[in-house]
C-alpha cells in the first residue's frame, strides 16, 4: 500500500504527492541552472518522479500545461528571458516525455534493494542524457539563435552544459525519492501499522 493510501486524504481527486511535484515546478522553473538566490530548475526530476509514482497520460498532459503557463507568466511578469522560447520550444514534449517514461521504467521494479536502486539511478541516468539531447539538438537546429556557430562550436557549448543540465535532475530525483523512501519505512506507514 503506497503513501496516499495510507493518508486520510486519499480519496481526493489529486493526491499530495502530486501537488508537491506541481509546487516543486513552480519554485524552481524560473532558472534552468539556479543562481546564488534561486534552486536550479526542478521540471525534469518532477516528470521523472512524476512518471514513476503516477503515470497516466492525464497528469503528464497537466504537467506540460504548467511548466508552458510559468513559462508565459515568468516571461510576461517577471522579465524572466524568453531566449529558449522558440520554435523548437514544442521539442520539450519530447524531452519530459523521455524522463517520464524513465520513471515508468523505474515503477515496474517492485522491490527495494541495492541491484534495483543501481537499475534505477541508470535508467534515471540515460532518460535525462535523452532529455538533454533531445532538447538541446532541437534548440540548436531549430532556435536561429546560434546559427553563425559552425557545428564543433555548437557541440562544445552542450558538453559544457550537460554537466548542470544533469546534476541537478538527479540531485532532485534521488534525494526525494530517498525521502518518500524514508517516510515509507516508518511506522505510520507500513503493512503492519494497525489502526490506520
Amino acid at each position: 500500500m503506497n503513501i496516499a493510501q495510507r493518508l486520510p486524504v486519499q480519496n481526493l481527486p489529486i493526491q499530495p504527492g502530486a501537488i508537491a511535484l506541481m509546487l516543486l515546478m513552480v519554485a524552481t522553473r524560473s532558472s534552468h541552472i539556479g543562481t546564488p538566490f534561486q534552486l536550479p530548475d526542478a521540471s525534469l526530476a518532477v516528470f521523472f518522479l512524476a512518471g514513476l509514482w503516477f503515470g497516466g497520460n492525464r497528469f503528464f498532459a497537466v504537467l506540460l500545461a504548467e511548466a508552458a503557463l510559468i513559462d508565459f507568466v515568468v516571461i510576461q511578469f517577471f522579465g524572466v528571458s524568453s531566449f529558449c522560447v522558440s520554435p523548437a520550444y514544442v521539442f520539450l514534449i519530447p524531452t519530459y516525455a523521455a524522463v517520464w517514461f524513465g520513471g515508468k521504467m523505474c515503477g515496474q521494479f517492485k522491490e527495494l534493494n541495492s541491484s534495483v536502486l543501481l537499475k534505477q539511478f541508470a535508467i534515471l541516468l540515460a532518460a535525462t542524457t535523452l532529455a538533454f539531447l533531445i532538447s538541446e539538438f532541437s534548440f540548436y537546429l531549430l532556435s536561429g539563435r546560434h546559427d553563425a556557430l559552425d557545428w564543433s562550436e555548437k557541440l562544445s557549448k552542450m558538453a559544457n552544459f550537460y554537466p548542470a543540465y544533469i546534476k541537478s535532475t538527479l540531485i532532485y530525483a534521488t534525494a526525494i525519492f530517498g525521502v518518500v523512501a524514508l517516510l515509507k519505512s516508518l511506522p505510520i506507514f507500513s503493512e503492519d501499522h494497525k489502526g490506520a
